[in-house]
């Protein structure tokens, strides 16, 4: 029994954890969660560890001394907003099948889950001119005319505009960037649109992420809050989370 016992928690011992999780996670959608487990013994190996996360398991039969093994769950939420994780459980039943010996790891760990996006058509009245004129403000130039640059590849980018010479010279996916000469800024006024309350914010969520796709400024409207057009990454982040947080 102490044999068993000192296998079992050496086995436990000296193991590390990372998690990683996708940058947009919308809610009713599966996503994948990498998980690495590091063993930092110098000389004995871990046998048959459990892990879990979110009521989800995976065994890992064997790591190395000073090895990693690296996996991937799927997992969902069904409701947006934040929600926390904040522990993940270790179990192992090594040596001799008597006993669960577990671990707990506090890893608090911040999420943001979108909106559900619901499929909805563009109104007439949602495209206006901004503030001072039609202003607003960009970090990109759009998709549309003259090539101006290339720059990394960036997630949302439309497949068409990959520059695949580029790409293969540095084996990095290399993106066209054109003038954009023609678009206006599009604010989405959540006020104006039909349903109730979860309907409005997952339309209003389909569209974000068209107008984003396509290449066009996007703010957001709602009460008395306002958010002025523009286009970037960090815009729709942040739209999403206000949508996300309503």
């Amino acid at each position: 029994m102490g044999i068993s016992g000192f296998l079992g928690r050496r086995n436990l011992s000296g193991l590390d954890l990372e998690v990683d999780l996708p940058e947009e996670i919308f809610a009713g959608t599966e996503f994948p969660v990498r998980v690495r487990l590091k063993n930092r013994k110098k000389f004995f190996p871990s046998f048959l560890i459990s892990f879990s996360f979110e009521g989800k398991k995976h065994v890992v039969p064997y790591i190395d001394p000073r090895g990693v093994y690296e996996f991937h769950m799927m997992y969902r939420y069904d409701t947006r907003g934040r929600k926390d994780i904040d522990h993940f459980d270790i179990c192992s039943v090594f040596p001799f099948n008597f006993f669960v010996r577990c671990i707990v790891y506090h890893k608090k760990i911040p999420v943001v889950v979108y909106p559900r996006p619901m499929n909805c058509p563009f109104p007439p009245d949602f495209s206006k001119k901004g503030k001072a004129g039609g202003s607003f403000s960009t970090d990109r130039t759009g998709f549309y005319d003259e090539m101006v640059s290339i720059r990394d590849y960036s997630p949302g980018d439309p497949l068409k505009y990959i520059h695949w010479k580029a790409s293969a010279k540095t084996g990095v996916l290399k993106t066209k960037e054109l003038t954009d000469s023609s678009n206006r800024p599009v604010v989405i006024d959540l006020d104006r649109i039909k349903g109730n309350r979860e309907e409005k914010i997952s339309c209003a969520t389909h569209l974000i992420l068209e107008l984003y796709r396509m290449g066009v400024p996007f703010g957001l409207k709602y009460g008395k809050k306002f958010i002025k057009p523009e286009f970037s990454r960090r815009q729709k982040a942040l739209i999403l989370t206000e949508l996300a947080l309503l």
